[in-house]
């Protein structure tokens, strides 16, 4: 087969290798991308939107059966309601099946060269590619490896049969009655309430003291409570540590120091995700690493002349957006623009029941910064829009520097307070101070009126409460 010669060489087709590619073309340059599956990777085939497909599906199921109890305030009653998870797989995969045709001609009407098997470095410069149709050779004069990351498996707990990774779970097309979750993070805990909604019996066992570790407690309470009506039950400060014999049923230490044995149809493990660096040949190359991430500078340069990395593969956050925002940069700065990652803040969610927004510093972190600060809070039980909705939990925060009120971060929880990220995003992007949140009028009657009203407490001044 001939060999390709090219300016760009992108590995990995996931939200930051495509965009890098997208944007590589715009811009001119000669660019191959190469992916071993369907593009798009984890987010769009295996993990952020099939599980936001299944976790829609899941609430509106939810709030059918609620409305059968003849509990529902606004009066809505139904007889029965049923659930077809296989027709419920499959719409999913529609939607993922439109997306992955999106990207790809995206990407060709980018004019990128689109090489579908696995890559694997020869050197810094040059990969081979087992395609269909036999090996490709690829030489080019930047590499850029996106090659994302892969759900962490437990040596106790391997996956197959009934031990599965967030990856199952999403193809599952029959409900499991009794379903044990090990890692009570945002993966473990978005999939959890899901199937709960749908009628499994989920138990979760977390090793630390909270579920949700990596949030403060004033931000994960309203989930807790909310996992409790759901019938969730939730072990922390326990350990996982083997299957039984017959293998359906997990042996836990409890935080109390007691043995218990947990019974499933599945047991999904959510410990975390690793890099993907094994199998094609970035082991080999020369490439500095902190822990298991491959080393990156401002400008997601690489320790060798010439390869960048961006995305899962260069540490946390491992998040789609940020991934996408260094393709972006990287195909950039290899077209010769001027650019460097000088993010003030990257929002993220988590898609539990409520939602969890985190952009910028806690008031904790601002503290432990040295910072003197100013918190405001507004609750959504005093929010019109939130009333009307039936979802009065949670709320929005801001925190600030006590001195300028320049805001350092702000934080929400709440049903559907996703879609406030981008004003946080923006606020801190932008350099926002209070009076800039408290001088923006918002739209009446919406959520991000909690917005406004958090910065007006701050100021000493909340009109609302």
């Amino acid at each position: 087969m001939k060999e390709i010669v090219c300016k760009l060489l992108v590995i990995g087709a996931g939200p930051g290798g495509y965009v890098c590619a997208i944007r590589a073309g715009q811009l001119g340059l000669d660019t191959v991308i190469v992916e071993a599956d369907r593009p798009g990777g984890t987010c769009l085939n295996v993990g952020c939107i099939p599980s936001k497909a299944l976790i829609h599906a899941a609430e509106e199921f939810g709030a059918t059966k609620q409305m059968m109890t003849g509990k529902n305030a606004m009066g809505i009653r139904v007889e029965a309601t049923t659930i077809d998870l296989a027709r419920t797989i499959a719409w999913k995969d529609g939607i993922v099946g439109r997306l992955n045709g999106g990207v790809s001609a995206l990407l060709q009407k980018a004019r990128v060269k689109i090489v579908h098997g696995r890559a694997s470095f020869r050197d810094g410069k040059t990969v081979e590619v087992e395609t269909e149709v036999g090996l490709q050779v690829i030489r080019a004069e930047t590499v850029v490896i996106a090659t994302g990351s892969e759900p962490v498996e437990l040596a106790a707990l391997p996956f197959g049969g009934r031990v599965i990774s967030s990856t199952v779970a999403l193809s599952l097309t029959d409900l499991p009655k009794k379903l044990v979750v090990v890692g009570g993070g945002y993966i473990g805990l978005e999939l959890g309430t899901a199937f709960a909604k749908l009628g499994s019996e989920v138990t979760v066992v977390e090793a630390m003291q909270q579920v949700l570790p990596q949030y403060d407690g004033d931000l994960v309470r309203p989930v807790q409570r909310r996992l409790g009506e759901l019938g969730v039950r939730v072990l922390t400060g326990a350990k996982a540590k083997a299957l039984s014999d017959s293998g359906d049923a997990l042996a836990v230490e409890t935080a109390d120091g007691q043995q218990q044995q947990l019974a499933f149809d599945r047991l999904l493990v959510t410990v975390g995700r690793r890099p993907r660096t094994t199998g094609s040949g970035i082991e080999d190359l020369d490439l500095d690493r902190t822990g298991p991430y491959l080393r990156v500078d401002d400008r997601c340069r690489t320790s060798m002349r010439g390869i960048y990395a961006i995305g899962d593969v260069t540490g946390e956050p491992m998040l789609a957006h940020r991934a996408m925002a260094q393709g972006e940069m990287v195909a950039e700065i290899v077209a010769g623009k001027k650019r460097a990652w000088d993010k003030r803040a990257i929002p993220a969610i988590c898609f539990t029941d409520p939602e969890i927004i985190t952009a910028g510093l806690s008031p904790d972190e601002a503290r432990a910064q040295g910072y003197a600060i100013r918190v405001g809070q507004f609750p959504f039980s005093a929010n019109g829009r939130a009333m009307t909705m039936l979802s009065e939990e949670g709320f929005v925060r801001v925190v600030a520097r006590a001195d300028t009120n320049l805001v350092l971060g702000m934080q929400a929880v709440g049903v559907g307070v996703s879609e406030l990220s981008a004003d946080f995003a923006l606020a801190l992007e932008m350099g926002a101070r209070l009076e800039d949140l408290a001088g923006t009028i918002h739209a009446h009657p919406t959520r991000s009126e909690a917005v406004q009203e958090a910065a007006l407490k701050a100021l000493g001044h909340a009109l609302h409460i």
